[in-house]
């Protein structure tokens, strides 16, 4: 009985070893496969392994589902944030593991959880830039989503391909009037797609269109010379042969192409090219391919690097082909992929150096786009920004860069990448996946609209009626001096230059002036000023409506603050005149008190005008009681159709009235008015 148990110990402890052998060994060949960068295939491989651990096998399942969680994040897959959460769970020794999933957390918006994890990793690595940059992008995320930028973006639907990806949109030369971009959309059937085993989706291809006479983009195509539908699998023999070349037999049908940039004449390409061979991945390269006519010539290897294993890829070129930009997670990195720069001296690339850590961190930065005015834009997760890859823009000072985030509604918490613009202007395209439950990329157009500022209003008489006859002279800090007369309804528009101020005069014969002023200064949205002129006459009373005194005296309300002030500024405006102010009562009460009362309310008025800095000589104070009672014009009868025009609205009159209409016609007989006495004063 012993030697039984003895055998079937044997026998478990033989099958747990050749357990343990069959699970080593498999998961080298998935660590293979992730070393190669296939990592769709990888992940699956880890995912099976994972689920084969025995539980109590903590530091092992740490390991693998940190392995797939890796996977998972390089390929976009949502997936990776819970293959961090196993790593973390069961004790995975690298604090690597919370920052991971700290940036997963932050692409899903979870921005909360997102800080809390980054705080657990800061606290055992207290100087990673990354840690920090996310951390203080997870705290503040709130605050840059309130501001406001004037780019607008659409999808740019003329491009893209449902269930397909389509990115990194590049113009063909400076005419803007061609276009080339990458994308996994095929014709083939499911069964003859050639799918990547780096992203587990259909391999890339460039594909081009350019503007018709209408400005209309045309059908979308593969660009003529660098595919050939025909052709046949190459051999390893024939690669040997046409080393630094891409074989046109079998060379393009099977090769991930894209991420392409062209110099300033548009004849010119730098391309991404990867092609496995026997199934094994052996990086991406640059190429280069020069255009004869519309057909693209024989792609040749640009060598930037003497070990040819060596990674590189999203090329771009400077516009008179002399400086590349590109990325590569080359030794002597930040870590990840950094972005990389040569020079081409005589045919040959040479000063090949990293861009350095004002640019690059510890993990990716990628999709250099350098524009002409000098602006280096990329995307990278390892600054600050709104989740996944974030595009930015450097700005060069003596070997120091400025990065900025370009902020919203460029970057979301998706990937944002693969920026260009159209020539000089404010407009052009990027790729994002935002919105997109697969991850799908899509092309998005942008442009800054133009600030436009307007200005328009009318011309009147204090009565509202229009003076077709009226001017509007426009004096800007600029230099700007025009004049316009307005329309016959009394009203004008003018258009306004940026950051500038204005002063205006708005005149009609036999009216005073008046000036406003104006600014478009530290305007960030197009605006539509409205400025409307009341003109007074300068051949009969004016009524103030709104000067106010205390009940039976001349004391000023605070109510009448707005009217005084705007006879203060009449008069500034119109240095040259001088006025009677007089103040009017009405029938109520004996006739020489009312006259005094009125004498001491013009008197208050006056009074008013002189501390607010009015030469007291231009102004003449008098109270005329009840002697002038109102006239009634065809304003006064709008407003009040039981009061006729030309109507005096005397004692007799308003005695036949109700007394209601009574209060009203009093009401209108208790006023404050002026009149222009000269108007040259201080000419002579």
């Amino acid at each position: 009985m012993k030697q039984y148990f003895q055998h079937i110990l044997t026998l478990l402890l033989c099958g747990t070893m050749l357990i343990s052998c069959g699970v080593n060994q498999r998961i080298k060949r998935a660590d293979k496969r992730y070393e190669i960068g296939e990592y769709n295939a990888a992940a699956e491989m880890y995912r099976k392994i994972y689920s084969s651990i025995n539980q109590k096998q903590k530091s092992l399942r740490a390991e693998i589902a940190f392995k797939q969680g890796e996977c998972y994040r390089r390929i976009n897959n949502t997936r990776a944030a819970k293959c961090y959460q196993n790593a973390i769970k069961n004790k995975y020794p690298d604090p690597i593991a919370y920052l991971r999933l700290g940036q997963c957390l932050q692409y899903q918006g979870k921005y909360s959880d997102a800080a809390k994890t980054y705080r657990s990793y800061l606290e055992q690595e207290p100087e990673s830039y990354v840690g920090m940059a996310g951390l203080y992008a997870c705290e503040h995320v709130a605050e840059w989503k309130k501001e406001s930028s004037r780019y607008k973006i659409r999808e740019a639907k003329e491009f893209n391909e449902k269930r397909y990806s389509t990115f990194s949109p590049m113009f063909i030369g400076d005419n803007s009037d061609a276009i080339m971009f990458t994308s996994n959309r095929t014709k083939a059937s499911k069964k003859l797609r050639q799918n990547s085993p780096i992203t587990g989706t259909t391999i890339n291809g460039l594909y081009t269109t350019r503007k018709n006479a209408k400005g209309e983009w045309e059908e979308i195509e593969k660009p003529e010379g660098l595919y050939n539908e025909e052709e046949e699998e190459s051999t390893d023999e024939n690669a040997e042969k046409k080393e630094g070349q891409i074989v046109k037999v079998g060379g393009s049908k099977d090769a991930d192409m894209g991420v392409c940039t062209f110099t300033a004449d548009g004849k010119t390409m730098y391309f991404t090219w990867s092609k496995p061979i026997r199934g094994i991945d052996f990086g991406s390269k640059i190429f280069r391919s020069t255009r004869s006519g519309g057909e693209w010539g024989e792609p040749q290897e640009v060598k930037l690097f003497l070990d040819s294993t060596i990674s590189v890829g999203h090329p771009s070129v400077s516009a008179n082909g002399d400086t590349l930009y590109f990325v590569s997670d080359a030794p002597d990195g930040f870590g990840g992929k950094d972005i990389w720069m040569a020079e081409q001296i005589d045919g040959t690339w040479l000063n090949v150096q990293n861009l350095g850590e004002h640019i690059n961190t510890a993990n990716d930065e990628m999709f250099p786009y350098y524009r002409g005015n000098g602006e280096l834009y990329f995307s990278s997760n390892g600054h600050s920004g709104y989740g996944g890859l974030d595009i930015f823009k450097a700005v060069m000072h003596d070997s120091v860069a400025d990065i900025f985030n370009l902020g919203m509604p460029f970057n979301s918490m998706g990937d944002d990448f693969g920026i260009c613009f159209e020539s000089n202007t404010e407009k052009g395209f990027f790729s994002s996946n935002r919105n997109q439950k697969r991850g799908y990329d899509m092309i998005y157009s942008f442009e800054l609209p133009e600030l436009v500022y307007t200005l328009e209003g009318k011309i009147t008489d204090n009565s509202g009626e229009p003076l077709d006859g009226g001017i509007i002279r426009l004096i800007g800090n600029d230099g700007t001096n025009a004049k316009l007369q307005v329309r016959k309804d009394g009203s004008y528009k003018l258009k306004l230059n940026p950051d500038t101020k204005y002063v205006m005069l708005a005149s009609a014969r036999g009216f005073l002036n008046q000036k406003q002023e104006v600014t478009t200064e530290n305007q960030k949205d197009s605006k539509t000023f409205k400025q409307d002129f009341s003109l007074s006459p300068i051949s009969k009373p004016v009524t103030m409506n709104n000067v106010f005194y205390e009940f039976a005296k001349w004391d000023l309300t605070p109510e009448s603050e707005n009217e005084l002030q705007g006879l203060v500024k009449l008069l500034s405006d119109n240095p040259n005149i001088t006025i009677e102010l007089s103040a009017h009562t009405d029938k109520v009460g004996d006739a020489q008190s009312n006259k005094v009362l009125s004498e001491k309310r013009a008197q208050s008025v006056v009074n008013y005008l002189i501390n607010a800095g009015i030469d007291p000589n231009r102004l003449t104070p008098v109270g005329y009681g009840e002697d002038q009672p109102v006239r009634v014009d065809a304003a006064l009868h709008k407003k009040y159709d039981f009061l006729p025009i030309e109507q005096l609205l005397d004692e007799t009159f308003i005695d036949t009235l109700t007394p209601e209409q009574q209060e009203i016609a009093n009401q209108i007989n208790r006023r404050t008015e002026f009149k222009v006495l000269k108007t040259t004063y201080n000419l002579y």
